[in-house]
């Protein structure tokens, strides 16, 4: 009977103890459940990086099975290549995407107007501006009249697939901001339906998309964005370095300090700091070139700039080529990169470039004055450093022996075939071929004198 009350109370511990156990784990079950939301953050120029980012943060939202994904960018456009990439990122995710331009004060300018209407869903806070998509060329200036044709036309019936489910306010609106750079405010591009919503923020935002239908995919879905927790996904940092390096300043400074450092490491080799540092910053460089809608020509220009300096240094014209090729790096750096199609990426400085050609030619200049006192001074090293060294004899010179000199012992001959006896200090007037020649000190003086 003892038995039977024993076990009866082990069966009630355990029971209480299971049923505790659920009560404590049904509340971070339902916690689990909530549906979570992946932010991205985008603002900048669209380039490869920026396009990099946000393939990375829809794909993470995958994994996750995150309900929704909100895109929040600021952009004033970019590269062409980079928008297809992220349009069919976003139009082929499993994970509906909301584009949300914003905070205050953002844009959705030129690429960013199609990257907003490939959401499945779009936003715009107040204060923000959509469209000017006008195509123009790599190198930045206006295309003829067939080239501008074909590509407004292939441009407008990208955004006219985006739009075609929208009012036709919005499929209008959409066309003039690609024929006729038209661009409009958060309250304009509400009210004509080209957006779907007008939220302060991202909270805003998920209290008016729960309950929104979108269709991912063809299939629609009912967002439920209520309670919903939300992840920030930054940008890594290597997408921040590369996203930095399209701006054309930036691009100036690595591609200039870059190339000089080589210069000085070719100059004086043996070393490692000067070249490794310069041959990262060049390649940085060229990254940023490669991405960068530049005149090639002005390449033409920077490049004869830095020969312009090598050769100062190597033949010194009393800085004549420094001039003309500080002259040369300005020029080329304004070609490069001062035109309509950089505008996305950045205003090239003006005051940069001068102040950074200026500090280049100062640098090589101060190379020429180093390397004119270098063929003033006397040698140091080898044979030559050793004639006009003082030393003594320690085998007497008959007229060969030994001399010590510069703290090393030598095979020595006696200059004037005379006899040097041991002791003598002597002065050496030739050396090579493992031997020197030599006179007791002061022996020509003498000579002169009388």
């Amino acid at each position: 009977m003892k038995r039977k009350i024993t076990r009866l109370l082990w069966f009630g511990l355990i029971f209480a103890a299971v049923a505790f156990t659920c009560l404590l784990v049904d509340p971070a079950f339902a916690q689990e459940t909530n549906p979570e939301i992946v932010i991205l953050e985008a603002s900048g120029p669209v380039a490869p990086p920026f396009a990099s980012y946000i393939k990375r943060g829809i794909d993470e939202a995958d994994r996750e099975n995150a309900e929704a994904v909100i895109l929040m960018i600021d952009t004033p456009g970019g590269s062409l290549d980079s928008t297809t990439e992220i349009i069919q990122t976003i139009r082929n995710s499993d994970v509906p995407v909301v584009v949300f331009v914003g905070p205050r004060g953002a844009q959705s300018a030129s690429a960013g107007l199609l990257i907003t209407l490939a959401g499945h869903a779009s936003a715009m806070a107040p204060d923000t501006a959509i469209g000017a998509s006008s195509p123009i060329s790599l190198q930045g200036e206006d295309l003829d009249s067939v080239s501008q044709q074909k590509a407004e036309q292939y441009t407008a019936a990208q955004v006219r697939s985006l739009v075609e489910n929208r009012s036709d306010e919005a499929q209008t609106i959409a066309e003039e901001a690609v024929f006729e750079a038209r661009a409009v405010s958060a309250r304009e591009a509400y009210e004509s339906g080209l957006v779907d919503f007008i939220a302060e923020d991202v909270d805003d935002l998920l209290g008016q998309l729960d309950g929104f239908e979108v269709v991912v995919n063809e299939r629609p879905l009912i967002l439920n964005t209520s309670n919903a927790s939300t992840t920030t996904l930054p940008m890594n940092l290597l997408e921040r370095i590369l996203l930095v390096i399209t701006d054309p300043n930036i691009v100036f400074i690595l591609l200039s300090i870059g190339v000089t450092a080589i210069i000085i490491e070719i100059r004086s080799p043996g070393g490692w700091l000067a070249g490794t540092i310069g041959v990262t910053l060049f390649g940085l460089a060229l990254y940023g070139l490669g991405v960068l809608p530049v005149n090639w020509l002005g390449i033409v220009f920077v490049i004869m700039a830095f020969v312009l300096f090598i050769l100062e240094i190597k033949a010194p014209v009393h800085g004549a080529m420094v001039t003309i090729g500080i002259i040369s790096l300005g020029v080329g750096a304004i070609i490069l990169f001062n035109q309509p199609a950089i505008a996305p990426y950045g205003r090239l400085s003006i005051p940069l470039v001068i102040g950074q050609s200026l500090l280049l030619g100062a640098i090589f200049a101060f190379l020429v004055v180093m390397a004119l006192r270098a063929q003033k001074l006397r040698p140091t090293t080898g044979y030559e450093g050793l004639i006009g060294k003082t030393g003594r004899v320690t085998q007497t010179l008959n007229p060969v022996g030994m001399v010590q000199v510069w703290g090393e012992r030598w095979s020595a001959e006696s200059a004037s075939g005379e006899l040097i006896e041991k002791g003598l200090e002597i002065e050496v007037v030739e050396a090579g071929n493992m031997r020197v020649k030599v006179q007791v000190k002061g022996r020509r003086q003498d000579s002169g004198g009388e």
